[in-house]
């Protein structure tokens, strides 16, 4: 009744614990990029669909897969490498697609874990869309795309399960090196095709994602942002309550907001 969706680039360490988890759907897809390690042969052997394509950017490599893979069902499921479906997801899942109402999509509940504790306040959300019909939804930005829904998207009961420290903190660092270059690029995209910046839009705008583009450009002009960040996970999302994890979590944030800040500031001067 799901199709599953699975990106990966290098996942042999992950790509098992995840396959293991979606071994309920009879089609499982795994959209590789060009993976240099074992990642092709175990989604091979784990009877997984394989299809290949150079990444470019998040929202163009994502677009290109929910309109080019062949899915077997009409519902798909996206899932990375280092998240697991829990039972309980599963058969909300399972329920939600047997009797969708007029419902697109529907959002579902991640649990991020660090240092063995669920950072259940210091995230921005938890809730992501990731079970939908791909002819309904579409993405847009570079990095830490947007999920846009052609119609009302529902909510289902049930965790994911993410550990995105899996690999390790070098790992992470590395990663956020490069996210935090593509949001710089974004925001030098956005500020040379978009509209000019409102106030009144970011808080009023009726259309979806041209008020998360103004939002995000208040974000972007505050100043001291990195500690606007800090703030804001540790003290307004109450991160503290998620002990030495969360205080840990919200300064590497942080340190990934100012290197935003830094490479922006660098193309600017370009």
């Amino acid at each position: 009744m799901i199709s599953i969706l699975i990106l990966t680039r290098n996942e042999q360490q992950d790509l098992p614990g995840c396959l293991e988890s979606v071994s309920w759907s009879d089609d499982v897809h795994v959209y590789d990029s060009l993976s240099t390690d074992n990642t092709v042969a175990i989604a091979t052997a784990a009877g997984a669909t394989v299809t290949t394509r150079e990444f470019d950017n998040w929202a163009a490599h994502q677009n290109w897969g929910l309109r080019n893979i062949r899915f077997k069902y009409p519902w798909v499921f996206y899932i990375d490498a280092d998240e697991r479906v829990t039972p309980a997801l599963r058969d909300a899942m399972q329920a939600a697609v047997r009797n969708p109402g007029n419902s697109q999509a529907f959002r579902v509940q991640r649990r991020d874990f660090f240092l063995g504790t669920w950072l259940r306040h210091v995230q921005t959300t938890s809730l992501y869309i990731r079970l939908f019909r791909p002819d309904s939804v579409r993405y847009e930005r570079l990095v830490n795309p947007v999920t846009l829904v052609e119609g009302p998207a529902g909510q289902v009961d049930g965790y994911l399960d993410h550990f995105p420290f899996s690999k390790g903190m070098t790992h992470w660092l590395q990663r956020h090196n490069s996210y935090s270059s593509l949001e710089a690029q974004q925001i030098m995209d956005n500020r040379r095709s978009q509209e000019r910046f409102s106030l009144r839009r970011a808080f009023f705008e009726r259309d979806f994602s041209k008020r998360r583009f103004h939002q995000k450009e208040l974000f972007y002009r505050l100043p001291a942002r990195p500690l606007v960040k800090f703030l804001l996970l540790y003290l307004g999302k109450r991160g503290f309550l998620d002990g030495h994890a969360g205080l840990t979590y919200a300064i590497l944030q942080s340190i990934y907001e100012y290197m935003i800040v830094l490479k922006t500031r660098e193309l600017e001067r370009r």
